[in-house]
């Protein structure tokens, strides 16, 4: 579905529930090196709808242009307002709205959940600081949001990894008023990828992503 920008047109990427009670809807963002079609964001794209969750996800207008490289952030945030603002368009007010993305996407989401009603944010893969360079850690973004966060990071994620969100948000969260629930994802490293010597099987890591995401929206894994 189309999106027109300010920045460039952009797309949606509609996966429905066939539910006649929508639970909530997760509006999803791509990295800044991948599209819509990564690996764990297609699987919550497949597996949420059948528990009641509408998925959306949003391909950038400079990925939508075929282009190699992201644009600044100011402008990934104006393409991603818009997208918000088109799905509230829509007029169905049913379930609770979640922001959330992989890595770039997910410092888009907690950037601006704050200018809307959403009920938490969902990040994978949040890209703490480049690679190499801890002194310039986006933590702040991460504690932006005054709404519970779900942060899933491999262990071996050079982008930062668990332990070192958990001491960056530490002494933050008591003044920032929400709750950020880390998991650590054995063996995966920034695209989830399993180092051979990982604990997790693919099928593995594939439930446990579907699982702490479902649970954190709030739907049942058990329904049909």
């Amino acid at each position: 579905m189309p999106v027109d920008t300010a920045v460039g047109p952009g797309r949606l990427y509609v996966n429905d529930t066939a539910s006649a009670a929508r639970a909530a809807t997760l509006l999803l963002g791509h990295g800044a090196g991948g599209g819509v079609d990564a690996p764990d964001l297609s699987l919550l794209a497949g597996r949420l709808p059948s528990l009641g969750v509408r998925v959306l996800r949003f391909e950038q207008p400079w990925r939508t242009a075929g282009k190699k490289v992201a644009v600044a952030a100011p402008r990934l945030d104006q393409a991603w307002r818009a997208a918000v603002d088109t799905v509230l368009g829509w007029g169905q007010a049913d379930g609770r709205l979640f922001f959330g993305g992989r890595s770039a996407g997910a410092r888009v989401a907690c950037r601006t959940a704050p200018e809307y009603d959403v009920a938490g944010v969902v990040c994978l893969a949040f890209p703490l600081h480049p690679p190499g360079r801890p002194d310039r850690s986006r933590a702040a973004e991460l504690l932006t949001p005054a709404v519970p966060r779900l942060v899933l990071q491999g262990s071996s994620d050079a982008f930062g990894g668990p332990d070192e969100v958990r001491e960056a948000t530490a002494q933050s969260l008591s003044r920032n008023g929400g709750q950020i629930r880390i998991v650590e994802l054995p063996g995966a490293d920034h695209g989830f990828r399993l180092a051979k010597s990982a604990p997790l099987t693919p099928a593995d890591l594939r439930e446990l992503v579907v699982a702490e995401v479902s649970a954190f929206i709030g739907v049942d894994q058990q329904q049909p």
